[in-house]
């Protein structure tokens, strides 16, 4: 009988132990998960969509923009009118299908009321952008961007084109699209409207 309870009581102390290391174990875990959320990196924390910049932010203007015709400008120069990026590339299917309402239903619409739609080609030759341009029988400018550059002062380089950034005439970011959606476009067409009213 006295050899049995100290027998017990090992078993019961390294019960303890055990149950005590699980649960430091099961801390640690919930402990690098939560850190691990909170480190995620600006892009993701910023939009889901790719976006590394967001709306209510000053647009980056640290660039210029190359135009296909040779001419150059940059938001800096654009301060003072309401500017549409468009970003874009030959070989996006989804941008072919948005370009003839960005056409329209922006340019078109607004060109003559102190807005300036342009479409950054991301990282093509002039030779191809000037050909796609042509192709879209767009009549608003496109500039060139080699290395994706410009587009990866707004989204992660990683991220796709079909994506438009709406700047008021103060350099201020107002609305961001992503792919091609009609609510989402058509809330951008309202929002470039009241900006010219």
């Amino acid at each position: 009988m006295i050899e049995i309870i100290p027998a017990l009581h090992i078993k019961h102390d390294k019960m303890k132990h055990i149950k005590f290391t699980l649960f430091a174990v099961f801390q640690l875990l919930i402990l690098t998960g939560v850190k691990a959320q909170q480190s995620k990196p600006a892009a993701a924390s910023n939009d889901d969509r790719g976006y590394t910049i967001k709306v209510g932010d000053q647009a980056p203007d640290d660039f210029e923009l190359v135009l296909t015709d040779g001419t150059k400008t940059s938001l800096k120069k654009l301060r003072g009118k309401i500017v549409v990026l468009q970003f874009t590339a030959s070989w996006c299917s989804v941008c072919r299908e948005e370009i003839p309402h960005l056409e329209n239903e922006v340019w078109k619409a607004f060109k003559d009321k102190n807005v300036v739609l342009i479409g950054i080609d991301r990282d093509e030759p002039l030779a191809k952008v000037q050909k796609y341009h042509q192709d879209m029988h767009v009549t608003y400018p496109f500039a060139l961007d080699p290395g994706a550059n410009i587009f990866g002062r707004f989204a992660d380089k990683k991220s796709g084109v079909t994506r438009n950034v709406v700047i008021d005439a103060n350099g201020k970011i107002i609305y961001l699209t992503r792919l091609y959606d009609n609510n989402e476009f058509n809330g951008m067409v309202k929002e470039i409207g009241k900006l010219v009213n």
